[in-house]
């Protein structure tokens, strides 16, 4: 079968390979979609652990195709999304509920092979079933979305509160949408005019392009800053725009090895909560429940879709200014 391999830092390959067999407690899946994730771009870059040489590819969706021994739960045919966080159970943190801590934690497409091949075999309990009516293209918004519905969860947004989303990526578009739904009034800022449209069309009642603007337009700041740009920059700006007694929730990823000026004074006497998001525990039937009712969409935020051999190139540079949600067709 055709995939898209990370080899080594800087290096990707895209060739044929065994096809995967399904182990005991596993399903086989034939990938439908899959979204390319700026993870991916770290992972290249050597800025995010991996374990190569890798399949690629944590955002995707197909139909079950095979079972391995002992699978119940899944019957060839059924149509399914990829929750790609596989926790231990038994660490420290899954005992406390805490799955997205594990210290034991193997990701789908990041440590094992993942969504960007024609098949892709891991653990039937990581094969989230669809709800009618579903298509498996907006499936592939199901971890990205999941990981955004965590990121609301830590924020606890109330009904009428402001909230300034930074960045106008995937991550940042979908939490516009979901602190829409949570009944706040929402700011995007984003430097992409391309962007600005399309959160406005989404549901950003405000855009702004710097965090001057950000400033001049809500003077006391936001009750609630997501931070979804994964740059340090912007990582620095957050607390700078949070109101006194105001939260700002770090959803981005940025590079491992970054470091983020903070004035802690200004944190303590304006009591601003400083908290992070990871990944997605317990959340992504949550998102494909969503992503059925049609409250999240999810058209106006693919931006191009490829074809595998175009995957390298992709992960190789950097987004384009237009650029928010590519997938990779199965």
């Amino acid at each position: 079968m055709q995939a898209a391999r990370f080899i080594e830092v800087g290096r990707m390959d895209v060739g044929g390979i065994p096809e995967p067999e399904p182990a005991r407690g596993e399903v086989l899946v034939k990938v439908a979609a899959a979204g390319i994730c700026g993870t991916d771009r770290h992972i290249l870059k050597g800025e995010f652990p991996s374990r190569p040489p890798v399949v690629l590819g944590h955002e995707f969706s197909g139909t079950v195709v095979a079972l391995g021994e002992g699978v119940t739960t899944h019957k060839v045919g059924d149509l399914v999304a990829c929750d790609p966080n596989i926790a231990c159970g038994v660490c420290p943190s899954c005992l406390l509920g805490r799955i997205n801590l594990c210290e034991n934690l193997v990701a789908v497409g990041v440590h094992r092979d993942g969504g960007f091949a024609e098949y892709s075999a891991f653990p039937a309990h990581r094969a989230i079933p669809l709800p009618s009516g579903l298509g498996l293209r907006e499936a592939a918004f199901s971890e990205p979305l999941a990981c955004c519905i965590h990121a609301l969860d830590v924020a606890a947004i109330r009904p009428g509160e402001r909230a300034i989303v930074i960045g106008g990526g995937v991550i940042g578009l979908l939490c516009v949408q979901l602190a829409r739904l949570a009944g706040a009034e929402v700011m995007l800022l984003t430097r992409s005019p391309d962007r600005q449209r399309i959160g406005e069309n989404v549901g950003a009642g405000l855009t702004v392009a710097t965090p001057t603007e950000a400033k001049a337009a809500w003077p006391r700041g936001a009750d609630v800053v997501l931070e979804c740009a994964g740059v340090s920059e912007t990582v620095a700006e957050a607390p700078r725009l949070a109101a006194r007694g105001g939260g700002v929730v770090i959803v981005g990823v940025l590079a491992k090895g970054d470091t983020v000026p903070i004035e802690p004074f200004d944190l303590l006497v304006r009591e601003v909560d400083l908290r992070m998001a990871f990944v997605n525990p317990f959340t992504q039937s949550r998102a494909l429940k969503l992503l059925a009712s049609g409250a999240i969409r999810t058209a106006p935020l693919v931006t191009r879709e490829v074809g595998r051999e175009e995957i390298p190139a992709l992960l190789a540079s950097k987004p384009g200014p237009a650029e928010v949600k590519v997938l990779v067709a199965g």
